[in-house]
């Protein structure tokens, strides 16, 4: 009997920012970035941006894995705002 080993479809991972109501950036990671925005956006997202809605999505980028998307996030998490400002200008300029 052989066994056939399948590999397992993977889906990508999105490391998002949004722009708050009040100018400050946040960063996080989803399966589905536009339902995710949703939840920020209903009350249902982060702690962080309930009382700064509402966000609009400035920066996208897709990963692999969950685990190189939270990688991804701390490094980004670690900026400073010029720095992710930059890093939103250059993605618009693509």
């Amino acid at each position: 009997m052989h066994l056939h080993m399948r590999k397992k479809k993977t889906r990508p991972w999105f490391l998002y920012i949004v722009r708050c109501n009040d100018g400050t950036l946040y960063t996080g990671i989803a399966l589905d970035p536009e339902i995710r925005i949703a939840a920020h956006n209903s009350g249902k997202g982060a702690k962080y941006t309930r009382c700064r809605l509402p966000v609009e999505l400035v920066y996208l980028e897709k990963l692999p894995t969950q685990g190189e998307a939270m990688k991804r996030e701390c490094n980004i998490k670690r900026l400073g705002k010029n720095r992710k400002e930059a890093l939103i200008l250059e993605a618009q300029e693509r």
